[in-house]
C-alpha cells in the first residue's frame, strides 16, 4: 500500500509478559526521573552514571509532562522503529534539552514523573516512542486519560505507586496484578492480552447494541443517557458500566486525519492482513489538516522532514482509495486561487461541527480536540491510533466512563470577553491546575452559556482538553437548533430526552461569575498559566500574532479579528513592520463567509497575511511559528507547551486580545487600546467604527 518500513508496533511488538505474571525489569533496572533540575537531569542521561537515590529526587519530579515534550509535533512523520530515538527530545529542564537518541543510549526501562502525565495531545506516538527506546514501564502521580489508554493499547505499563521504584532498584521482579492494582478489567485485560487489537479480534467481533439503552429510572445527565443509547453489549465489559469501568459503545462518526492513518493502516495490515473489512465504512472519515503548509513549516524544514510528511500524506491517501472512505483533502494557496468550491477544508473537528455531527450523537477522533462537536449536544472525544484502528474493524469504541461535572457559568459576559478568557480563567484555578478536571465529563450549563453562540460553546468544549477532561457538552437548545438550520440547512428537532434531568448526580459542581471576568492571558509553558491582563504589569513585546486553530478559527472568531482591525484601520492604525500577523481560517465556509463579508479586504489593509484553512502554527506546521527563541508570539491557539508552535515564546489570549496586540506591537486587550484612541477617524478608505 505504501513504502512505509513495517512498525514494530503491529504484531508481536505488542506482546507484553502477561502470561509470566511478572514483570521482570533485571538486576541493573534504569529509571529515568524526569525533574526540574538541570544538573540532575544531565547526570542521569551519563551512560554508566550511578542513579540518583528516588529520596533525593522525587521532590524535584515535572508535573505537567505533555505529549509535545515526549514527543515533538515534527517528529510525528514517524512510526516506526526510528521513534525510539526521539523520546523525550521536547523535555526541557531550565534549558536542557534531552537530546536524540539519550534515552535509548542510557537503556532506560522506567520513567517517573510527576501529576498529569501526558497531558495535550493525543498521539499514540508518545508512548510509542518510550515502549520503543526501552521503557517497559511509566510511574506518575497521575495520567492523562488518552495518554494512559494509548500506553495501554500498545502494552506499556503505567502505575501511581510510587513504592515500586525502591523495589525495582533493588532488581526486585514486581507481580502483574501489583502494577495492575486499581485498574478496571477491561484495562488489565487489554494489557495482559498483548494489546488492544488482538483483543478487540478475540473478543469484540459479535458486540451488539446493549439492552441499556432502555429509559433509566434514576435520573441521568445528557451525557449518561446518549452512552446508554450507544453502549455496546461484549462478554468483558458490564452491562451498566460505573464511574472507572472501562465499556464500549458504537460511534456515529469515526474520523482520522493525516498523522495517524497511516500508522493505523500499517497496524491493521500487519496485524490482521490486507484487506481487512472495516465496520460501516460510510461512518468513517478522513481529512487532511495538518500539512496544507508543511513546506513552509520551519521545523519540518530544519529537521528534513518534508518528504517524510509527504510521504505520510500519501499513505492516508491510499488507505482512503483503497477502502473507499470519504475524504476531504488539503487546500493550498495555489489550489485556492482555482478553487470551484466542490474541496470542502478544514480542521477535522471544525468541520464534524459544521458538517456532520447531530445533537445525541457519539464522534469519536483521533485527536483531543475531538470535544469540539459537544457544542452541538453530542458526546465527542479522542483516542489514539490503536483505538481507532480497532474501532475501524470491530465497530467499538473503547471509553472508560468518566466522574461527571457540572461547571455553571453564571452571570452576564462583559461585552469583549469571550469564550477563551472564560477557559483561560478555568485553566488558572487551582482545582484544575491541581488536577481535578482529569478524565471527568464537563457539562457547561448556566446563563453564560446559554447566551453562547455555537461557535463560542465551542472554544468551551474544545478546551476542555486542556482542562484534562474526557469530553465537554453543552445541552442543545434554540441556538442549536438555529446554528444547524442557518450554516447546514438542516432542519432539527430537539428530542425531549435531550438533556440533563432534574435531579440528575455529578460528582462535582464547578460554579464561576461570568460577570467579574476581564479579558485573560497565559503565559508561556503552559495553558493554565492564566491571570487577567490588566494584571500583567510590564510590557511585553509581540513579535508574531497567530489568529486560527480550531479553538479560535471559527466564524464568531473571524468576526471579532474584523472588528479590531477596523476599528485599528479607522483610527490610522495598521500592524507595525515589526509584528507579524498571520490569520488562518478554520474551514472553507469561514473563508467563504469572510470574503462574502468583504473582511479579507480589511485583513489584507491591515498587514495580515491570510492562510488557508489548516491546523498550521498551531501544531507547528507552517506560517506563524516561530523560528528563534527570542521570539515571543501572541496566540489564540489552544497550546503554548514549550516547542508547540516553534522555540520562542508563545503567550495564549482571545481572538481580540491577539489582534488588538499586533496593532500596538505589545500585549494588550481590545477595551485598553480602544480607550488610548478615544477619538475615530476615517483613514484608507474604510468606514469609522464606534469607540
Amino acid at each position: 500500500m505504501s513504502n512505509l518500513p513495517s512498525s514494530p508496533l503491529a504484531g508481536t511488538a505488542l506482546t507484553s509478559p502477561g502470561h509470566m505474571g511478572l514483570l521482570d525489569l533485571g538486576k541493573s533496572t534504569r529509571i529515568l526521573f524526569l525533574t526540574t533540575d538541570a544538573p540532575m537531569l544531565q547526570s542521569q542521561l551519563q551512560v554508566g552514571a550511578a542513579p540518583p537515590r528516588a529520596a533525593d529526587i522525587l521532590g524535584l519530579l515535572r508535573d505537567d509532562v505533555s505529549t509535545d515534550e515526549i514527543t515533538p509535533v515534527a517528529i510525528m512523520s514517524y512510526y516506526d522503529d526510528r521513534l525510539a530515538r526521539f523520546a523525550y527530545t521536547g523535555f526541557m529542564a531550565d534549558g536542557v534539552l534531552i537530546p536524540p537518541g539519550a534515552v535509548q543510549a542510557g537503556r532506560f526501562a522506567v520513567t517517573v514523573a510527576g501529576r498529569r502525565y501526558g497531558k495535550g495531545s493525543s498521539r499514540e506516538h508518545s508512548p510509542a516512542a518510550e515502549k520503543l527506546a526501552g521503557i517497559r514501564l511509566v510511574i506518575a502521580e497521575s495520567f492523562e486519560r488518552i495518554y494512559r489508554q494509548n500506553a495501554d493499547n500498545i502494552g506499556l505499563f503505567t502505575s501511581t505507586d510510587f513504592t515500586l521504584i525502591d523495589r525495582i532498584q533493588r532488581g526486585e521482579a514486581i507481580p502483574l496484578d501489583e502494577i495492575l492494582a486499581g485498574r478496571d478489567a477491561l484495562a488489565s485485560g487489554i494489557l495482559q492480552s498483548g494489546g488492544l487489537l488482538r483483543f478487540g479480534q478475540a473478543q469484540l467481533k459479535n458486540a451488539a447494541p446493549e439492552s441499556a439503552a432502555l429509559p433509566s429510572k434514576k435520573p441521568q445527565t445528557l451525557f449518561e443517557k446518549i452512552i446508554r443509547r450507544h453502549l455496546l453489549c461484549t462478554p468483558v465489559t458490564p452491562p451498566d458500566p460505573k464511574t472507572g469501568q472501562g465499556a464500549f459503545v458504537q460511534a456515529d462518526w469515526r474520523f482520522i486525519h493525516e498523522y495517524y492513518t497511516g500508522m493505523a493502516a500499517h497496524m491493521l495490515h500487519t496485524t490482521l492482513g490486507q484487506p481487512v473489512r472495516l465496520h460501516r465504512p460510510e461512518s468513517m472519515l478522513v481529512f487532511e489538516d495538518h500539512t496544507s503548509y508543511v513546506e513552509q513549516s520551519p521545523a519540518h524544514l530544519r529537521m528534513g522532514l518534508v518528504n517524510n510528511m509527504r510521504t505520510m500524506v500519501q499513505a492516508q491517501r491510499d488507505f482512503a482509495g483503497l477502502y473507499g472512505i470519504r475524504m476531504h483533502r488539503t487546500l493550498t494557496d495555489e489550489e485556492a486561487a482555482d478553487d470551484d468550491g466542490s474541496n470542502v477544508a478544514g480542521i477535522s473537528h471544525a468541520m464534524m461541527t459544521e458538517h456532520y455531527a447531530l445533537p445525541g450523537q457519539v464522534v469519536v477522533g483521533t485527536d483531543s480536540h475531538t470535544p469540539h462537536s459537544g457544542a452541538l449536544g453530542c458526546v465527542a472525544f479522542g483516542v489514539g491510533t490503536t483505538d481507532m484502528a480497532n474501532a475501524f474493524v470491530t465497530g467499538a469504541v473503547r471509553i472508560t466512563m468518566p466522574a461527571l461535572l457540572q461547571v455553571q457559568l453564571n452571570g452576564t459576559v462583559a461585552p469583549g470577553v469571550t469564550a477563551k478568557d472564560i477557559v483561560l480563567h478555568l485553566l488558572a484555578l487551582p482545582a484544575i491546575r491541581a488536577g481535578n478536571g482529569v478524565g471527568k465529563m464537563f457539562e457547561f450549563t448556566g446563563g453564560a452559556v446559554r447566551a453562547m453562540s455555537i461557535d463560542e460553546r465551542a472554544t468551551l468544549t474544545n478546551m476542555t482538553a486542556e482542562l484534562g477532561g474526557f469530553t465537554g457538552i453543552v445541552a442543545p437548545d434554540d441556538e442549536t437548533v438555529r446554528f444547524l438550520k442557518q450554516r447546514r440547512g438542516v432542519d432539527f428537532a430537539i428530542e425531549p430526552w435531550m438533556c440533563s434531568d432534574a435531579g440528575a448526580v455529578y460528582d462535582d459542581v464547578m460554579t464561576v461569575d461570568c460577570t467579574q471576568l476581564s479579558a485573560y492571558v497565559a503565559s508561556p509553558g503552559d495553558p493554565g498559566n492564566g491571570f487577567p491582563l490588566d494584571q500583567l504589569g510590564r510590557s511585553v513585546k509581540v513579535d508574531i500574532a497567530y489568529g486560527g486553530s480550531c479553538t479560535a478559527g471559527k466564524r464568531e472568531d473571524f468576526d471579532h479579528y474584523h472588528d479590531v482591525l477596523a476599528w485599528g484601520l479607522a483610527q490610522g492604525m495598521k500592524v507595525p513592520d515589526s509584528v507579524q500577523l498571520f490569520l488562518q481560517y478554520g474551514t472553507t465556509a469561514v473563508r467563504d463567509y469572510c470574503i462574502a463579508k468583504g473582511y479579507d479586504q480589511v485583513f489584507q489593509a491591515a498587514g495580515a497575511r491570510i492562510l488557508q484553512p489548516s491546523c498550521g502554527a498551531c501544531a507547528n506546521c507552517g506560517p506563524g511559528s516561530s523560528i528563534d527563541a527570542g521570539q515571543v508570539t501572541v496566540s489564540a491557539i489552544n497550546r503554548n507547551f514549550h516547542g508547540r508552535s516553534g522555540p520562542g515564546q508563545v503567550w495564549l489570549a482571545s481572538p481580540p486580545t491577539v489582534v488588538a496586540s499586533a496593532l500596538k506591537g505589545e500585549l494588550v486587550s481590545f477595551e485598553d487600546l480602544r480607550n488610548e484612541h478615544r477619538q475615530p477617524s476615517k483613514v484608507c478608505g474604510m468606514p469609522a467604527a464606534n469607540p
